[in-house]
């Protein structure tokens, strides 16, 4: 028998492609992740930070004018009692989805490819979740009351409503956050030690090992940490369904035209998968061409695969908007019928937001078409540009869904347009600017790539790995 036949090595066209490109060692990750962190603070950096913490401030002095002022300042009118400001709460709480899958799903299936980008995506999730809270807060007008939604008892003997989706929210939302701040902290500990044991200077070198929490690397302490992740992981996973499909509930469980619909659930979900990992991908591939050394980590092959959970999600969502339709028409219910096909669509010419409507099922149904193709799924730009679209998309979704249902409702007499007032728009331009904000702080003094993670699935981990002889 030849050697060929008895040869047990991988033939070349089943191997798979390479977590980190270019044969990179174990050092090699450790040097050029801390190096973003340890080098000096590069213009580009401080050009950045300077354009968006105006912004950020901005988004912070139009909030203060309105809790000062009351929700008057705001556009909204009758029938159009949510607007601009559930849209973005919506908005930003899909967004913060990502982040938990790549980490927590993906780590229990099994996924090696999620190593190069769950640090980063983890973080978004908490920016985003920080962003998407801001807006049923200052909804409530009178802001210190907030806390009257949570279920809790106080001296006015007001009981929160247990059937009520918003006390729903601040279950799903608080206990999100709290969980996606436990799992990124737990992740970040192996790779602040190492910070910490490579820091020059005594303040970073007692911050960081503040963080690190002791860490030696010792194989108790590994034993310990990947039991905490893993249970963490499975924590968090059922956290993904749960807090979006609440969310939607919040419109699922009225009688409104264009909301009271049993498919919510899934396809909020799905929609908010769908916007998050657009957005993870929005990020790092910028990330990616600043820093070049996270090229052989952050590959066409993570970016390909990104693409293709893109693809299929936005498949999934256009068949909710096309189930959406059907549902309307098939069930012969003249208020839906108007609600999707007129108010909407607007095929009779009737209705006011036909726009965002055909935005909305250009941006999230046809853009992603393109990644059936590999290589639009592996070209930078391409990917970049489709992804911007997926952003616009998915918020005019949300805009499409509370607006056209309220403003033209159940009476012809009662309907009004809405308008988005200047401090509205301000508001959520200023929620984007705390967002990039907080991203470049995290970028600038955390590791964005999770170095101990990325180890893990270097072929030098590997214990049955052999060196090839040269």
């Amino acid at each position: 028998m030849s050697k060929t036949a008895l040869s047990l090595e991988t033939p070349p066209d089943l191997k798979r492609p390479a977590l980190v490109s270019n044969d990179r060692s174990i050092g090699w990750v450790s040097h050029n992740v801390c190096d973003i962190v340890e080098a000096p603070t590069p213009k580009w950096w401080l050009l950045a930070i300077s354009i968006t913490s105006p912004i950020a401030l901005m988004g912070l002095i139009c909030i203060i004018y309105q809790i000062s002022n009351g929700v008057g300042v705001w556009g909204e009118n009758h029938p159009n009692g949510w607007a601009w400001d559930i849209t973005n709460f919506v908005f930003w709480i899909g967004i913060g989805h990502a982040g938990t899958l790549i980490s927590a799903v993906l780590f229990l299936t099994r996924q090696k490819w999620r190593t190069s980008i769950n640090r980063a995506a983890e973080a978004m999730t908490l920016f985003a979740v920080i962003c998407a809270g801001i807006f049923p807060a200052i909804h409530v007008g009178r802001v210190w009351y907030a806390w009257f939604l949570a279920p809790i008892p106080n001296t006015n003997a007001i009981w929160p409503n247990f059937r009520s989706p918003l006390l729903w929210d601040v279950f799903a939302v608080s206990t999100y956050f709290s969980v996606s701040v436990l799992f990124w902290f737990v992740g970040l500990i192996p790779d602040l030690a190492t910070l910490r044991d490579r820091a020059k200077s005594k303040l970073a070198r007692t911050l960081y090992g503040i963080g690190a929490l002791g860490w030696r690397g010792g194989n108790r302490q590994w034993r310990h940490y990947e039991m905490a992740y893993l249970l963490l992981a499975g924590l968090s996973t059922p956290l993904v369904l749960s807090v979006h499909s609440i969310v939607s509930f919040d419109f699922a469980t009225s009688i409104m035209p264009g909301w009271h619909t049993t498919i919510f659930p899934p396809y909020f979900v799905a929609g908010a998968i769908f916007g998050g990992f657009a957005m993870v991908l929005t990020i790092m591939l910028p990330a990616a061409k600043i820093f070049p050394q996270l090229n052989d980590m952050i590959t066409r092959h993570h970016v390909d695969k990104m693409a293709k959970i893109i693809l299929l999600t936005g498949s999934i969502v256009g068949y909710a908007y096309l189930m959406e339709l059907f549902v309307a028409w098939y069930g012969v219910n003249k208020f839906e019928s108007f609600t999707f096909f007129t108010a909407r669509a607007n095929v009779n010419g009737e209705g006011w937001y036909q726009w965002a409507y055909w935005i909305m099922m250009f941006c999230n149904v046809i853009s992603p078409q393109i990644f059936w193709f590999k290589k639009m799924r592996t070209n930078y730009i391409v990917v970049f540009i489709v992804c911007q679209f997926v952003n616009v998309g998915m918020w005019f979704e949300r805009f499409t869904i509370i607006v056209t249902s309220l403003a033209q409702d159940f009476l012809p007499s009662s309907w009004g347009h809405y308008a988005p007032s200047t401090t509205e728009i301000l508001t959520f331009v200023g929620t984007f600017g705390i967002f990039l904000t907080l991203f470049l702080v995290f970028m600038r003094f955390l590791p964005m790539i999770a170095i101990s993670e990325v180890k893990g699935v270097l072929p030098e981990a590997d214990p049955h790995h052999h060196h090839p002889k040269h």
